[in-house]
């Protein structure tokens, strides 16, 4: 949880998002992330394939706000709710080995300090197991 001036206001306290580089990191992140999803045969087609700019920023500004940048994500998309979100997808177990394999070669090429990138790592593979919703 992130202490914040006002309901969308800038965080009042020193952030992981601020502490690893702030935007630039995250779009890095976001960037690379994408790069290995564009080429991925069963994940590529989950997603927009005429909006992956979209789908970038997406992801970039909601994990921007979870670790204490900037509230864009909210502003423009509302609370996050991924299961909702994920929901019409197949999240199959295979999907999201496949999700946290691009994912985290992604961290391994930004290369975050190494107790936040275990902070990171740990994250999303909670997240990634909270979206399966799919049993093959």
């Amino acid at each position: 949880m992130t202490l914040r001036a006002g309901e969308t206001g800038h965080a009042v306290t020193d952030t992981v998002w601020s502490q690893v580089g702030g935007t630039e990191t995250f779009e890095r992140i976001a960037r690379a992330f994408y790069r290995g999803i564009r080429e991925d045969e069963v994940l590529a087609p989950m997603y927009p394939q005429d909006d992956w700019e979209g789908a970038t920023w997406r992801i970039q500004a909601f994990l921007e706000q979870y670790w204490g940048g900037p509230s864009a994500y909210q502003e423009e998309r509302g609370h996050p709710r991924l299961r909702m979100r994920h929901a019409p997808f197949p999240v199959t177990p295979d999907a999201k080995e496949r999700w946290l394999k691009h994912m985290h070669a992604a961290l391994d090429e930004v290369e975050l300090p190494p107790m936040h990138d275990a902070a990171f790592r740990d994250y999303i593979e909670r997240a990634a197991l909270a979206m399966v919703n799919h049993f093959e």
